[in-house]
Formats: structure tokens, C-alpha cells, sequence
């Protein structure tokens, strides 16, 4: 018995090397001495969690800028502390008002989710106090983002009550301009563009001004608005002696008294649900939605901490959940818009690992988006199924981090992050295809 034991751990041992030489092979031809990734920094961790072993790893303890793969850290803390259902608000009602705590919930009012109970449970209600006051412990942007990415429609503010998704929603219907919420078209010069011709309307790009609340609207040759219309963010709060803007979105949409509070009270006793848990975290890894990102951040801090502080949750989340991590990364904000964030391959796969011991399977399938949906929508539209992946993409740092099922139904955890690249995204992306479909077609 012990002979065949012996005989049994030298064969694994082997197929083990065996592998390893392979899948360096690969590497070298298809990423490392591959010249689009001339001059670039390039990470690989590739780990079986059945034998608990890199069957790969290239520069895996080293640091780089993930980009959205940050979103990874942010979605294992909101599957483990949000629950099944997303805290729209707190509340308590008193002489027929309702006092509501708001809990940084992205949804409420997004057009991505047509079923709003938070708004339905307000209707009922003649006057509404928010009580937001000692919760915000954050800045609108985070630490590291691009300024003058200011009205783009992938950086929108964080707030503890966002409404509308923290945005104005530009479309045209039947040939006239709709503007979702109605208060920034009656409350801007953009009527005018009801008079301009057809043309003219499908070409049009909306902006913002830098400081303040005016769109304008500017017809540019090949621009055209998607099913979804144009986003544009909004400014929270104008002025320090405003009141916030969601006060006077929800005074709009409501038709009805909406006032803030001084009130220093501790957490209100009901609790109104929105939206699953899942159903949330889903949009934000197929989409790669920075504004859900960034607010589950908030509502785990919310709801782990009693109010809304990214810094000190992450802080704690690194100090908890993720103390084992074999590197120590930086991790500034929750979706990666910062180029401060520096994490490794070999973190992302502790991410990973924690994920699928602790989660079943089926969610994490639901959440992560695979080939040929999500972001993965133009890539590995033949590997459906056998890729569960969040990519990640700032200027010239491009990263891929999750799980692949080999043609023998091992499933390997991954990561792999290029930095400083200066050839094409697209051919970046499809030398990572070609390596990681070369995994998956020959173990």
C-alpha cells in the first residue's frame, strides 16, 4: 500500500509538472513574448483549488492597477453583509408623516428597475422628513478620479439617498425630447430642442456644466443615443446652504411636503426592502456599473458600521474578511475608477477562493457575467458557460479576473492584469482570449 501510495503522489506530481510546463508555454507565446504586450506589465495567476496550488503564476505577488476587477473586492462584501434583499430605507412613522433613514440604495427610482416599492410605501404619505443628517462620512467622488470625467456617464456622484440613479436621462420619443426626472426639462434651456428636425435630435449629446445643474443639449455628426437614452450625472449639492437635490427630486416626483432633519437619533426601527440582493449585483458585474458599486460599498458600511464611510469599512473588510490576502493591496473606492488602487493576481484568486467556498455555485454563475454576455458580450462566445469572469479597463491597464471549466470539468480560479499597455484594448483582450481558451480546450 505504501508502494502504491508513493506511486500514486509521483504520478500527480508529474501530470502536475507536466501541466505547469504547458500552460508556461502558452503564456510565453500568447501574452509574454506576444509584441501587442511589448512594454507592458503583465500578472498571471492561474490556481486549481481542488489541489490548493498555482498551477501557473507569473509576477502573481506583484501590485497593479485592476481597474474594475476592483468591483471583485466590493461584490464578495455585498453577497456576505447586504442579505437577500437590498435596505431601501429605514423608517418611523409619527402624526402621519413618515420619517425616512436613507441607506445608500442605487435602486430606488433607477429606470433599470420598474418595480419600486420604496416609492409605492411613500405615495401614502402627505409629509416626509429625511433624516440623512451624521451619515455621510465620504466625498461625492472618491480618491483618484478623473475630474474631468465629471459628466460622463460612468461616474456619477455617491449620495446616501440616490435617486434616478444620481442622474438626468436624455431620449427622444416620437421625435420629441424626454427628460427623466421631468424637473431638469422644465428647469433648463433644453425645450428648444423640440423645434430642431429629426436629424438634428438623433445626433444630439447632452452635457452638463461642471458646477452647477445645466444641461445643454449639442448635435455632434455620428452621435446617437441607445435604447437606454443618454445619462448624464447630476450635482448632489450645489452649494453648501442648499438642500440636497434628491430633497427636491422627491418634492417633484411625489407632488407632496419632503423637508430634511436635524434629528440625531440612532438607526429607526422599521426597515423598507427594495429590491434581491442579486438582482443589483448582477447588473453591476455584467455592466460593470461604478455607481451600484460604489453605493454597495456604502451600504455594506451601513449596515456593518451604523453609517457611510468607505475608508473605514474597507479599512475594516481589509483588517476581517480579507486579513489572509498574500499581498496587502491598496484599495481606495469600490468600483476601480481610482488609479490608486494596487492589488495582485494572487489577491484576486484569495477573493475568488473565498467566494466560491462560501457562496453556492449558482449565485456566483448569476452574478458574473460569461462568454458573449455583460462585458464579455464580443469575447468567448463559444466558452458560455465555461467562463465566469469580471473584466476591468482604464486607459492603457486592462485586467480579467474569475473562474474557467476545462474540457475535463476542473474548474481553475485566474487572474490576469496588464499594465502600461500602449497596443489596441481589443488586441489585448483577444491575446488573454486566446491564452485562457487554450486552458480551458486542452486540461
Amino acid at each position: 500500500m505504501k508502494r502504491l501510495a508513493a506511486y500514486l503522489v509521483g504520478a500527480i506530481t508529474l501530470v502536475s509538472c507536466s501541466v505547469q510546463k504547458k500552460i508556461s508555454k502558452q503564456a510565453d507565446r500568447d501574452l509574454l513574448h506576444n509584441t501587442e504586450f511589448a512594454g507592458a506589465h503583465v500578472g498571471i495567476s492561474i490556481y486549481d483549488p481542488s489541489t490548493q496550488q498555482y498551477l501557473y503564476d507569473h509576477q502573481g505577488d506583484k501590485f497593479f492597477v485592476p481597474a474594475s476587477n476592483t468591483k471583485l473586492l466590493t461584490c464578495y462584501a455585498a453577497m456576505k453583509y447586504l442579505g437577500d434583499s437590498l435596505v431601501g430605507f429605514r423608517y418611523s412613522i409619527d402624526n402621519g408623516a413618515v420619517t425616512i433613514q436613507p441607506a445608500a440604495d442605487p435602486t430606488f427610482l433607477h429606470p433599470d428597475f420598474k418595480r419600486q416599492p420604496g416609492l409605492d410605501f411613500l405615495k401614502k404619505y402627505p409629509k416626509i422628513i429625511v433624516q440623512d443628517n451624521n451619515l455621510t462620512h465620504f466625498q461625492p467622488f472618491g480618491r483618484g478620479w478623473a475630474w474631468d470625467d465629471y459628466d460622463s456617464d460612468y461616474i456619477q456622484e455617491r449620495s446616501v439617498l440616490p435617486v434616478y440613479g444620481n442622474s438626468a436621462w436624455f431620449s427622444f420619443q416620437k421625435d420629441s425630447l424626454a427628460v427623466m426626472p421631468r424637473y431638469f426639462y422644465l428647469n433648463s434651456n433644453l425645450r428648444s430642442l423640440n423645434a430642431a428636425g429629426s436629424t438634428e435630435k438623433q445626433a444630439t449629446e447632452f452635457g452638463r456644466a461642471q458646477t452647477f445643474n445645466r444641461y445643454t443639449g449639442v448635435p455632434r455628426k455620428g452621435a446617437v443615443l441607445n435604447a437606454r437614452g443618454q445619462q448624464v450625472p447630476f450635482i448632489i449639492r450645489q452649494h453648501p446652504d442648499q438642500e440636497p437635490i434628491y430633497t427636491g427630486l422627491l418634492r417633484d416626483t411625489l407632488h407632496t411636503i419632503v423637508s430634511g432633519s436635524t434629528d440625531t437619533k440612532g438607526r429607526l426601527p422599521n426597515v423598507l426592502y427594495s429590491q434581491p440582493t442579486d438582482s443589483m449585483l448582477a447588473i453591476m458585474m455584467h455592466r460593470s456599473d461604478n455607481f451600484f458599486a460604489e453605493q454597495s460599498l456604502l451600504m455594506v458600511s451601513f449596515a456593518n458600521l451604523g453609517l457611510m464611510d468607505d475608508r473605514k469599512m474597507i479599512d475594516t473588510l481589509l483588517k476581517t474578511d480579507y486579513s489572509g490576502m498574500p499581498q496587502k493591496p491598496r484599495w481606495v473606492d469600490g468600483s476601480g475608477l481610482s488609479r490608486y488602487n494596487l492589488v495582485s493576481p494572487q489577491d484576486f484568486v484569495f477573493v475568488l477562493n473565498r467566494m466560491r467556498n462560501e457562496f453556492k455555485w449558482e449565485r456566483i454563475q448569476a452574478i458574473l457575467p460569461t462568454g458573449g454576455t455583460g462585458t464579455l458580450s464580443s469575447y468567448y462566445k463559444n466558452y458560455a458557460g465555461r467562463i465566469f469572469a469580471k473584466t476591468g479597463s482604464l486607459s492603457n491597464h486592462l485586467a480579467l479576473s474569475g473562474y474557467i471549466i476545462t474540457k475535463t470539468g476542473k474548474t481553475l480560479i485566474f487572474s490576469v492584469l496588464v499594465n502600461a499597455e500602449m497596443a489596441p484594448a481589443a488586441n489585448i483582450r483577444k491575446g488573454v482570449e486566446k491564452f485562457l481558451t487554450g486552458i480551458i480546450d486542452r486540461y
